[in-house]
């Protein structure tokens, strides 16, 4: 990804805050001689030194993964932005924030790892809920799904969020993204800018 320093993010603290806000990713890795991309949510360890994820055993992608170094992309809030929002001359072009992932990937099949995967997903996603699901088809639904860890090698976090205008363009630019109800991006705007 092209980061110019001015979208550049560095600060570990700010990108695993995105991430985790943002674990929805696709899995990109070469099979067959082309680009393959697999729609997952991912799981970063405690320590933040891996990734982990889970295909479904029918799915080829995961064949292919063992030992191969994968790009995981994710991406935040984004919006068109208009030059006739800004004072000053512009040209059309779109905000957003992205964090892209390269590291080496282990498949495990091993029942263990693949229900502690499990549980720890569903454990983030359904915390929030009323009545939490229970596996009820443990070792059927273990059997049909392919763990996978990336080790992550490489982070790259561009926040894209008109830094690169001048100061009297930022508030007219969040104001009209507010209009039009893009509140993610006005938060992530607000943040970065003001």
């Amino acid at each position: 990804m092209y980061v110019p320093s001015h979208f550049s993010v560095t600060e570990q603290e700010e990108i695993f805050s995105f991430l985790d806000a943002n674990a929805f990713g696709q899995l990109i890795s070469v099979a067959d001689h082309r680009l393959t991309a697999s729609h997952l949510p991912f799981l970063v360890t405690d320590d933040r030194k891996y990734l982990n994820c889970h295909l479904a055993r029918q799915n080829p992608h995961w064949q292919t993964l063992e030992d191969q170094q994968v790009l995981v992309t994710f991406q935040g809030p984004h919006d068109y932005i208009s030059p006739s929002w800004y004072q000053t001359p512009g040209v059309p072009t779109w905000n957003y924030q992205a964090l892209h992932i390269y590291g080496r990937c282990r498949v495990f099949e091993g029942p263990g790892e693949i229900a502690t995967l499990v549980e720890t997903l569903s454990a983030r996603y359904e915390s929030g809920f009323d009545k939490p699901w229970e596996p009820e088809y443990r070792d059927a639904m273990l059997k049909a799904i392919v763990g996978v860890e990336i080790e992550i090698e490489e982070l790259q976090c561009k926040y894209k969020l008109s830094q690169n205008r001048p100061a009297r363009d930022h508030q007219p630019v969040i104001d009209r993204l507010d209009e039009i109800g893009s509140v993610s991006l006005v938060q992530a705007m607000r943040k970065t800018l003001l």
